[in-house]
Order: C-alpha cells, then sequence, then structure tokens
C-alpha cells in the first residue's frame, strides 16, 4: 500500500520510523514538512530522509509543497499529521477534502479538522467511498476509536468519563505526590517534556475539551463543538486543595466526561478516590465508556509520544488495507 505523509513532527517521524523498521508492506510515494516535499512514486528512502531533515531542517525540495503532495503524489492512503488548529482546522482540513476528492483514503492525528467539521468529512468520505480514520486524535496509543466502534459494536454508550491529557496529569501527579505547587509542578513537565513551552491548551482544558468532542461525536453523533463544552482547567488549583483530598483518602484528577441523557459535557478537576479506576499516575491516560450491555469498560494507556501515537496511526492505516481488500 502506498502512502503519503504531510507533516515532520514527533508524530511524522515516528511514522516513518516505524515504516522503515518494520515490515508492514507500506510504501512512502509523498512526503511534507512545512519547507519541502519530496514525491517517488516507486518509494522514497526513508533514512536518507531522516537523515536530511536532522541536518538541515527539511526533508526535501523547497519547490514542492503539501498541497503539492496531496494533489499529485501517487498514494493510498494520506497521513495527515500536521499541527493542530482548534480554531479553523486548516490548512489540514483542506489537504483532508482534496485527498477524499480525489478517492484517497485519510488517516489523521489531527483534532482540529475532526473535532470541527466531523460530519461534513464523514459525509464526504461516504461520497467518495473511501475512509476517514482519526484515532490518534484522542488517547495517542489507546485504541479507544476501534474499541467503541468495532469491539462494543451493538452496545448503546450511555456516558463517557476519561483523563485525556496527560500534561495535566502529570501535574496533578507531582503535585499530589510531592506537595509542589502548581508553577513547580508545570516547570518540571517542561523540563520533562510533557507540557509546551505555552501550555494553556492543555491546563486550561481545552485539548481535554476538544477531544471530548471527537468522542462525543464518533459516539452521539450530535454534532457538539467546543464552544458547548463546560471548561475548567487546574490552572488555579492549590495545593491545600490537593491536602484536603489527601486527608479524604482521594486525590484530584481533571476528567472529561459526557453524559447526554444528563445533559453532562463538561471537563474539570475532580475529586476521586484513590481507587478509582481513572486514578492513573504520570502522563498516562484513562479512559472509561459505559455501556448498556458490557458495562463499563476502563482503557489505560500512553496518551502522547512519537511512537505510540505512530502506533494509533499505523493500526488505522493497517485497517484501512484490510477492510478495502475485502471490498468494503
Amino acid at each position: 500500500m502506498k502512502i503519503a505523509i504531510l507533516g515532520m513532527g514527533a508524530v511524522g517521524r515516528g511514522v516513518l520510523e516505524l515504516v522503515d523498521g518494520k515490515d508492514l508492506g507500506l510504501t512512502v510515494t509523498g512526503l511534507a514538512d512545512s519547507k519541502s516535499g519530496l514525491m517517488d512514486k516507486d518509494g522514497i528512502h526513508i533514512e536518507e530522509v531522516l537523515a536530511a531533515k536532522q541536518e538541515r531542517g527539511y526533508c526535501g525540495d523547497k519547490s514542492i509543497s503539501a498541497t503539492d503532495i496531496v494533489e499529485q503524489a501517487d498514494y493510498d492512503v494520506l497521513i495527515e499529521v500536521t499541527p493542530t488548529d482548534a480554531k479553523t482546522g486548516e490548512p489540514a482540513t483542506g489537504f483532508i477534502r482534496k485527498a477524499i476528492a480525489r478517492g484517497n483514503h485519510v488517516v489523521t492525528s489531527n483534532k482540529g479538522p475532526i473535532a470541527l467539521h466531523y460530519a461534513a468529512l464523514q459525509s464526504l468520505a461516504r461520497k467518495h467511498r473511501v475512509s476517514i480514520r482519526y484515532e490518534a486524535t484522542v488517547g495517542g496509543a489507546i485504541p479507544v476509536m476501534h474499541t467503541l466502534q468495532h469491539g462494543l459494536a451493538g452496545n448503546r454508550v450511555l456516558a463517557i468519563f476519561g483523563i485525556l491529557n496527560g500534561t495535566c496529569n502529570f501535574i496533578l501527579t507531582r503535585m499530589a505526590a510531592e506537595g509542589l505547587t502548581y508553577d513547580q509542578a508545570l516547570l518540571e513537565a517542561r523540563e520533562m517534556g510533557y507540557a509546551e513551552a505555552d501550555p494553556t491548551y492543555d491546563v486550561k482544558g481545552i485539548d481535554a475539551a476538544i477531544k471530548l468532542v471527537i468522542l462525543s461525536n464518533t459516539i452521539w453523533k450530535r454534532n457538539v463543538k467546543l464552544d458547548d463544552v463546560e471548561i475548567t482547567g487546574i490552572d488555579m488549583l492549590t495545593t491545600d486543595a490537593l491536602r484536603l483530598a489527601e486527608e479524604q483518602h482521594c486525590t484530584i484528577r481533571l476528567i472529561a466526561e459526557a453524559v447526554p441523557d444528563r445533559g453532562v459535557l463538561r471537563v474539570a478537576p475532580r475529586v476521586l478516590p484513590k481507587n478509582h479506576p481513572l486514578v492513573v499516575e504520570g502522563s498516562l491516560n484513562a479512559i472509561t465508556i459505559e455501556t448498556d450491555m458490557a458495562g463499563e469498560i476502563t482503557l489505560i494507556g500512553k496518551g502522547a509520544g512519537s511512537r505510540e501515537t505512530a502506533s494509533a496511526i499505523i493500526g488505522d492505516v493497517l485497517f484501512i488495507r484490510e477492510t478495502h481488500a475485502r471490498g468494503h
């Protein structure tokens, strides 16, 4: 199967390394970063590309753009892993629309297009008889979409609760374990590479809320938007609050929850017993799905990371290949 990749940040490099290091039967025929692009219908030499990116900061020919790759490269699946713009979803949404219109499948880790244009993109994919898959948008390596769409087929999902942001979970874990202030824990998260230079999206709960929108639209098809989510972050949380929770043998976690029958769609710090399934440590993510037949299912795993997120992308690509081969 031929794949084209847009984006050579941590996730894009992770995908390239996995394709190069494992016998997956995938050939990279198109590749673009923010400054350049490469096309070769017979396959791009991945080691050379990774070395070039490391040495000079771009992967290929500066006269070739991401748009050129989408419109002209010879590929079956477009892997779209460019940075997220949660307000407009661009330029990623434009790339995805063009690929689908060409009759190509799409796999993306980009939360913007899926959160903003889920229904329209699914409709377009159905029209052109291709798949758009986005496992990597929520929960990193955790196969939550596959579980919802396939493993729990036939179940009615009643509610979903989750820790969907590893940065917040790391900060809260460190505040509780060591008595650090929020600022001290944030500094440590930055030093460890868990927090961005500007951590606003993470600590104010926006990233978790975007993921909650994606989950809600996937499960209930209600076309909710970010503005529909009630959001409280962790940036105002004090060591006193955690100490009080500790005295009750509890702790605090940032929980995203959706319970349609009760009109609940929110992200907020919650006091939980220490033995609660969602009380995971460090940068882990955890998601509990409440269903009518299977009861409660809790998935726990690495919510971020180059190889971990690339794992979700590769899983989507191989799922498309298998279902396409069967004529679905």
